[in-house]
């Protein structure tokens, strides 16, 4: 039995930058009842709150609920309101380092699309986010640009040489998330265990992008057991399986 069990966001719960839809939502307030429940994502805080918190019915246990933005890099929870217990900021050298080099290495690779919605590099304190198409792209257009990761991993393979001191991973349906070596989703999984005092082996991680370059692999490095699963309608029936497993009146 676990203890816990850590999500993804884009691509697992929701679609990309989506909310909730509303099944999802009550399959999370269920889940909270019966176990504890974290959510480690790319996105910064504000994005969680509109694609989850928002979406939660009332009354839902949100003190079993923790949160770990911008992929493990800070660490929010609830006690009646939401408290952020880390913060792994970066500092202005280390971001002007990175948006450099992620604009180079776009142009180098050669995949810059000709349409975008809103800027493509975001600050997020603790990490630089590129978003190919902007932070405003409609879902149909992300949806189509890279399903195959093909061209991030273009990007990805020249960051790695020319930011060797930093952790490059592909997110979401378009993004590249740049984070301080170390600081990633296995970062965010051992904070969980050393701040609610629950061993990995307890986790369990669900995520769509459990493969190398990935930013869900590093779950899996970091020893906990994963599931992939290929969309939120996926990780509904996984959702529904662990409630299963663990309501009070399950049969062993």
């Amino acid at each position: 039995m676990k203890s816990l069990i850590v999500f993804d966001l884009d691509g697992t719960l929701a679609k990309s930058k989506s909310a909730l839809d509303d099944e999802m939502a009550r399959l999370l307030e269920g889940l909270m009842v019966v176990v504890k429940v974290a959510i480690i994502s790319g996105g910064d805080l504000p994005q969680f709150q509109a694609q989850v918190i928002d979406r939660l019915p009332p009354g839902s246990a949100l003190e079993n609920l923790s949160l770990l933005p911008t992929s493990g890099t800070k660490f929010f929870s609830y006690d009646g309101q939401w408290r952020k217990r880390y913060s792994e900021d970066l500092s202005d050298a280390e971001r002007h380092a990175i948006e450099d080099a992620l604009e180079k290495a776009v142009a180098q690779a050669g995949v810059q699309p000709a349409q975008t919605w809103g800027e493509r590099i975001e600050d997020r304190g603790t990490q630089i986010t590129y978003s190919a198409l902007g932070q405003q792209a409609p879902l149909e257009a992300k949806e189509t640009w890279d399903p195959d990761f093909t061209k991030r991993k273009a990007i990805q393979t020249i960051l790695e040489g020319t930011l060797p001191k930093f952790s490059v991973r592909l997110g979401g349906t378009t993004s590249i998330d740049v984070t301080r070596p170390g600081i990633d989703k296995a970062y965010g999984i051992h904070k969980l265990r050393d701040m609610l005092h629950i061993p990995l082996v307890q986790m369990l991680y669900v995520g769509d992008a459990i493969f190398p370059g990935g930013n869900d692999y590093a779950a899996l490095q970091a020893g906990v057991d994963c599931i992939a699963v290929r969309d939120p309608e996926d990780t509904k029936r996984v959702i529904q399986a662990i409630i299963a497993c663990l309501s009070p009146d399950a049969k062993p």
